[in-house]
């Protein structure tokens, strides 16, 4: 097939456009500059200009295409809601490219705030509203494009997608302890957070595209819930720095931006995506594959 990918140039997506290219399939990029086209055709995709919000050049790639992968997100948390409300415009135009067709369409969303404090799993349906997080209007859009007659699924991602390039959560993490010559973690750190290296979650995404049912949700889960004071203990080793506990109320102070995730209790199965798809994580699990000088190199 040729696939359509959003968020191609990205630490997931350039790892999912290697994955399908490696299964055979075509893939069209979506690049909003010179450098991420280049980095496409060296990679052997073609490439496609534009953003996500330009939806003229979304809804143009899609119709060109025989299946779509959307893992494109604009990653200000300054202006996070503002950013949600783009992505959401987004798998509109997407969509209605797709609909009344039997192509493909895999979206992005998260497993973080599900179901705190339980195990999250695949069944969950959240809802949104006023006190919604945000982040939940990409599978309200997803129900909606579906309602209109496409095939649509959705990933579900943890809070860490690790490995090689990780520009996410943990390396922020990392960078506050150098800062603050402290490693912390909130109230006891037993709060726990999954995660997946990105080599696995590309294969999913794979998976989804070629053998996911319309409407379903999959988890790229691989750890299922790992203690964020193990998280802290590896940082604070590796940078040679006191590990401690803080109160909620000094999270959000030392961690800025990151203090409520910092401390949410949120682990997640993958147990229905691994018998509905056959899918297996294969690479290491997030404490090995961040226990490496790799994640400490400035």
């Amino acid at each position: 097939m040729r696939i359509f990918v959003t968020g191609a140039t990205g630490f997931i997506g350039s790892a999912i456009v290697r994955e399908l290219l490696t299964a055979g399939h075509e893939v069209l990029g979506l690049a909003r500059s010179d450098a991420g086209a280049k980095s496409l055709i060296a990679a052997g995709a073609q490439v496609h200009r534009g953003d996500l919000e330009d939806l003229e050049s979304l809804r143009i790639g899609a119709a060109m295409s025989d299946g779509v992968i959307h893992t494109a997100f604009i990653h200000d948390f300054s202006k996070f809601e503002a950013s949600c409300e783009i992505e959401r415009r987004a798998i509109e135009a997407l969509g209605s490219a797709l609909a009344d067709s039997d192509r493909p369409f895999v979206i992005t969303s998260g497993t973080a705030l599900l179901t705190p404090g339980h195990l999250a799993i695949e069944d969950i349906v959240p809802t949104f509203d006023s006190h919604s997080f945000p982040r939940v209007a990409s599978e309200v859009a997803a129900a909606s494009m579906a309602a209109r007659g496409v095939r649509v699924s959705v990933v579900r991602l943890p809070p860490s997608v690790h490995g090689d390039g990780d520009h996410g959560f943990v390396p922020r993490l990392i960078g506050i302890a150098r800062e603050k010559s402290v490693s912390a973690y909130v109230g006891d750190g037993l709060n726990r957070w999954p995660a997946v290296h990105r080599l696995d979650a590309a294969h999913l995404y794979r998976l989804v595209l070629e053998k996911g049912s319309a409407g379903a949700r999959y988890h790229g889960v691989a750890d299922e819930g790992v203690p964020f004071r193990d998280i802290a203990s590896v940082i604070g080793r590796r940078l040679n720095v006191p590990v401690v506990g803080t109160s909620r109320e000094e999270a959000a102070d030392h961690f800025g931006f990151l203090g409520f995730f910092v401390g949410v209790d949120c682990p997640a199965s993958s147990a229905q995506t691994q018998e509905r798809l056959g899918w297996r994580a294969t690479q290491p699990g997030l404490i090995p594959d961040l226990d490496r000088p790799r994640y400490f190199e400035t």
